[in-house]
């Protein structure tokens, strides 16, 4: 796996659009991303095996980048295109997320990649690492953009 590009590459391409902040979307993304943690946590909290590793993985990939897309809203950027979620990753840098941080939320987008177009399958393993990696960032994340 390569290297994140600089968030500004992102924008110089296009990928990255600047925009009329939209408060109401990332409102609505910050309710997603909360209801579907908690959901994430009463659903697989401390039962993860190798049969619902991949779900675990998606689902805890999507948390993570509704936070971060919403963030990227109430700055006034919106990712599109080929390149977006790689691009939303690298918006990490701007908020002060670690780089071994941003490197494993792209690892998952890679994984996650994997699953959605080439049948990669993760295990038990990586998926407790993953939780308790998301557990983690995703504090983070909402301190970052003060949600209630």
């Amino acid at each position: 796996m390569r290297a994140i590009r600089n968030f500004e590459e992102f924008i110089k391409e296009g990928t990255i659009k600047i925009v009329t902040p939209d408060r109401p979307r990332a409102e609505f993304l910050i309710r997603e991303a909360n209801q579907e943690y908690e959901t994430m946590l009463e659903l697989f909290g401390s039962n993860i095996n190798d049969k619902i590793a991949n779900i675990l993985v998606k689902s805890c990939y999507d948390i993570l980048m509704e936070i971060i897309r919403a963030k990227m809203f109430l700055k006034g950027y919106n990712a599109t295109g080929k390149s977006a979620h790689e691009s939303e990753v690298s918006y990490l840098r701007i908020i002060g997320i670690s780089e071994n941080d941003i490197q494993f939320i792209d690892q998952m987008r890679y994984f996650r990649n994997g699953m959605l177009y080439y049948g990669t399958i993760v295990d038990k393993i990586y998926a407790e690492k993953v939780l308790e990696f998301t557990k983690r960032i995703y504090i983070k994340l909402k301190e970052s953009i003060k949600i209630q």
